[in-house]
């Protein structure tokens, strides 16, 4: 509360003229211009309407006050702030006082108030004195009013059907009339693509642009027609079959370069908006097309619109269809002939896009056709070719040609070994930026199939200890992809050659961010020994304080670890020890980690998921020393007595069975919180939330094991766990992690089926389950130390309360209207992984302290509980809330804000707002209350014996 009131006096504070923006009353035109400039800027920062709804009106009064170049000025604000105009709350002022130019005997200034309508068209799109001023000034004799006119009567009809309707009309008078100039012509045209509203106002405008297609024959004229003619069909979506043919007739008939150049971008942007529509003729055409055409631009955008269409689903179309009529072999289609002759072709540009679409089709038409052979040697001719050329040109077309190389390797694994092969023997003769994209695209085949990490290793450690010593960009990316590929291929487990030829790689030439993005990786990848030793000899070499105690906590966690994979099979007393003595680095990292943490950095995910991995080392000892409790403390003698007479057959073991219940409590209590972590963390890439789900099925897989051998074996169902072997992985930490999955389940079913609980049998399996996760190594995923996304959530409630400690007055017989008011802020890359879809705001209110009497009143009324979604429009929302405080006293309100992405997935990412409510008696109740006191109070009269007389 204290935040919100400090903020909500900032917003009054920055929205006084004389406080923040004192050059707006200057007499200097550059320091009023300077002024309203900086508008936007103070948008971003505080993006709530009470501050826009201000300043809004005060750049209507300069707008209606100043002159022309004021003007510009405020237009340009209103155009980069658009998608604050919704929170104008006094839209009819703003638009009066900025009206009231368009009455101006200034051509100019009626020029930039039309435009500064089109502008608003979003907020205004019925105002019908706008709509009346937009039709007369393209009347005008003025070219600037007119051209203004026509900017926002695009906008206009863009927003309102009643405005597309009305002016559809003039503007086909206009285009028509002879007395328009050409220029004009072309500037009117593009307004038709928004006549989409309605399928007769479609129709209507196509009919339009078709004769101007045909009656107009000129290079711009056929040029702006077509392209509205491609916007309108994208639109309107009806008229895409249509709009195809005509594009695919202009590429193939037509002469002209600049005409074919612009059918083939708007056949890209129909080929990504709707490639369902594309049939069998459509994708035939554009090959032959392609095959004939003797200019390398021309063919690289054809390639390009069928690289885009081979990977949807026309491809499926293209030759599903060839079954029924075309007696041609798949093989020797005109798509294929197309592709294999292009993937050798001279232009770089070129050969990527033929190689996109061979490798497309073999992975999407396997059945139809087989050219694996044929795009793996289309890939390697690349490679020969660009790997020694460091252009940026030649490196886009590495990297598109890898790309598609894994992607085929992903579903055809028997080509991978010959590929990698390739690979490597190139790696020696490739420049340092060609390494690097070599080196992903091995990191990712390698991690898909584990099997070949063992044959690259040893050409991987040859490169790296030749690998040259400059502190160039190139180089220092290469030392960390090679790294990377390396921790890949070890699979966690690196030896010490491998070690000594990294490190002296690394103190010859790497500087500090470099040796600490090794050690990140290795962190990801298991090798925590090697990430130790990495992460001590940074922590002298930064300037800060809390970057020192984030290194110390990595090395802690790295130390922590590695005290875990010394854990050998049987031996549960080692482990116990290992657990002890990872459970001291670990207290150790969480102290620094705590120590590392800033406001502006609070590192909540880091501290929260290792709390848990200590939680449930300390629940796995626990365990085994649970289950040691069956050797040390047996049952009595009497257990058997006491388990017939109580009917519970688990009496028979003693002590064992309630401590055996508290575990499988603490692991489902962890479980949940795993749960908790995962649903808090939006903005987490995917790799760290199957993490973090991993850490969960491992909690709830002990659980049930629990269950399952001791506590109740009859009611303990595997069924739901059947199929983890058939789970597609992506990293070698998930694969080892449901490889133990399945090999405890295997065992414990088993076990249940031969022999009754509880024995040592049972016993002895349950630790060896516990060591068989202990022994897979950790992996620290990328969100434990990079936020590639970022979301967050600003509330804003009212009433407010006047001071911080001041609870809002309401009268009991009424209910208080709260009004939630939000703003979604992103960072550098919005919607990375996820996308909001709606906000669920929560609003729950607690009696704190009660001032009134007891009265038997509803329990409906005691409390508020209350859910609403709704969907942020340009990152805002808004909604209200009607809540009942009926019963006197002070009430505490909280309102809790979550969202919900595409896929209809809530998380809980906060925050959390809460404000205070006293409940007060309405002035008539307290009159009642206190006339029957009085009453109450009075005596009551004597009866006599003539009373009733």
């Amino acid at each position: 509360m204290v935040k919100k009131f400090l903020w909500m006096c900032l917003c009054f504070v920055v929205t006084s003229e004389s406080a923040s923006f004192p050059g707006l009353r200057s007499g200097k035109l550059g320091e009023q211009c300077e002024a309203v400039v900086l508008f936007p800027k103070l948008f971003q920062k505080y993006p709530f309407p009470i501050l826009i709804n201000s300043a809004f009106l005060k750049l209507a009064d300069i707008f209606r006050l100043g002159n022309n170049f004021l003007r510009l000025c405020v237009l340009k604000v209103t155009q980069q702030s658009e998608k604050h105009l919704e929170k104008i709350l006094n839209v009819d002022e703003f638009v009066k006082r900025v009206f009231s130019v368009i009455h101006s005997n200034d051509p100019v200034a009626r020029a930039i108030t039309l435009r500064m309508l089109g502008s608003l068209a979003s907020i205004i799109p019925e105002r019908k004195n706008a709509h009346h001023t937009i039709r007369q000034s393209l009347d005008s004799h003025d070219n600037v009013e007119v051209e203004a006119a026509i900017f926002a009567a695009a906008s206009f009809s863009a927003q309102s059907k009643d405005f597309a309707a009305g002016i559809c009309n003039k503007v086909s008078e206009m285009i028509q009339g002879l007395d328009t100039p050409v220029e004009l012509k072309l500037k009117l045209i593009p307004m038709l693509q928004h006549m989409h509203h309605d399928a007769s106002l479609a129709s209507s405008s196509r009919e339009l642009l078709q004769h101007l297609v045909n009656s107009y024959p000129s290079t711009p004229m056929v040029i702006v027609s077509l392209h509205t003619f491609t916007q309108l069909a994208a639109f309107s979506l009806i008229d895409i079959p249509k709009q195809l043919q005509l594009l695919l007739q202009y590429l193939k008939d037509d002469p002209r370069k600049a005409v074919k150049r612009l059918a083939i971008n708007d056949l890209k942007l129909l080929a990504k908006k709707a490639p369902h529509l594309w049939i069998r003729e459509n994708t035939q055409t554009l090959c032959e097309c392609a095959l004939t055409s003797p200019y390398n631009s021309l063919k690289l955008g054809m390639l390009a619109v069928l690289s885009t269409l081979s990977g949807t689903i026309a491809i499926k179309q293209y030759f599903s269809n060839m079954t029924g009529g075309s007696s041609v072999p798949p093989r020797l289609t005109d798509l294929v002939k197309l592709a294999q002759e292009c993937c050798y072709h001279s232009n770089l540009a070129v050969a990527a896009h033929g190689v996109i679409v061979l490798s497309n089709i073999a992975v999407s038409c396997p059945e139809k056709v087989q050219l694996e052979q044929d795009t793996v040697l289309g890939v390697e001719s690349l490679l020969m070719l660009c790997s020694q050329d460091s252009s940026p040109s030649a490196q886009a077309t590495l990297k598109t040609a890898l790309t598609s190389l894994v992607k085929m390797l992903k579903s055809r694994p028997h080509l991978s070994q010959s590929a990698v092969e390739f690979l490597l023997g190139q790696l020696h003769l490739s420049c340092d930026s060609s390494r690097v994209l070599m080196c992903h695209a091995l990191a990712a085949i390698a991690t898909h199939l584990p099997v070949l990490g063992d044959g690259m290793l040893g050409d991987l450690v040859d490169l790296y200890r030749v690998a040259s010593h400059s502190s160039t960009g190139k180089q220092q990316e290469l030392l960390v992809s090679l790294a990377t590929v390396i921790f890949v291929a070890s699979q966690s487990s690196l030896s010490s050659d491998v070690k000594t030829v990294i490190k002296q790689q690394l103190e010859n030439g790497a500087n500090g961010w470099t040796v600490y993005r090794i050690a990140r990786q290795a962190s990801r990848m298991g090798c925590h020994e090697f990430s130790s030793e990495l992460y001590q000899s940074l922590r002298t070499r930064v300037a800060s304080e809390h970057f020192y105690f984030w290194l110390n906590s990595l090395k802690e966690f790295s130390q922590a670890e590695q005290c875990l994979s010394h854990v050998e099979d049987g031996d549960y007393s080692g482990a116990m020890s290992a657990i002890a003595e990872a459970l001291r680095s670990y207290q150790k990292g969480i102290a620094s980690l705590t120590a590392a943490s800033t406001p502006l950095s609070p590192l909540t995910f880091q501290c929260e998921f290792i709390k848990l991995r200590i939680d449930t080392l300390q629940a796995l000892s626990q365990l085994i020393c649970t289950c040691n409790s069956l050797k040390t403390s047996p049952p009595p003698a009497i257990a058997t007595t006491i388990a017939l007479t109580s009917g519970n057959d688990l009496q028979r073991c003693g002590r064992i069975s309630l401590q055996m219940k508290v575990c499988m409590d603490e692991f489902r209590s962890l479980a949940a919180r795993y749960a908790d972590l995962h649903q808090a963390s939006f903005d987490a890439d995917y790799a760290t939330l199957r993490n973090v789900e991993l850490q969960q099925q491992s909690c709830l897989l002990v659980s049930h094991v629990i269950e399952a051998l001791i506590l109740d074996p009859q009611a303990a169902s595997f069924q739901e766990y059947g199929t983890l072997g058939s789970v597609q992985t992506e990293s070698e930490y998930e694969r080892r992690m449901m490889s133990v999955f399945n090999h405890v389940l295997e065992e414990v079913e088993g076990l249940t089926k031969k022999h009754p609980p509880v024995s040592y049998l049972h016993t002895g399996c349950l630790c060896d389950a516990v060591i068989a996760l202990l022994k897979v190594p950790l992996s620290f995923q990328r969100y434990f130390f990079q936020k590639l996304q970022s979301t967050s959530i600003k509330l804003a409630l009212s009433p407010s309360p006047r001071t911080p400690s001041e609870p809002i007055p309401v009268q009991s017989s009424q209910q208080l209207t709260l009004k939630v008011e939000g703003v979604v802020q992103h960072g550098t890359t919005p919607g990375l992984f996820r996308k909001i879809q709606s906000v669920c705001l929560n609003v729950t209110s607690v009696l704190q302290s009660k001032t009134g009497p007891d009265y038997k009143i509803p329990l409906d009324t005691k409390t508020n509980e209350i859910e609403q979604r709704v969907e942020p429009h340009n990152d805002y929302f808004s909604t209200q809330f009607l809540l009942n405080f009926s019963i006197l006293g002070t009430h505490t309100v909280t309102v809790e804000a979550s969202v919900v992405d595409e896929s209809g997935t809530e998380w809980k990412t906060g925050p959390r707002t809460t404000v205070s409510v006293k409940s007060l008696e309405d002035p008539y109740s307290q009159q009642l209350r206190h006339q029957l006191q009085q009453s109450a109070s009075q005596p009551a009269p004597q009866r006599g014996a003539y009373s009733r007389f």
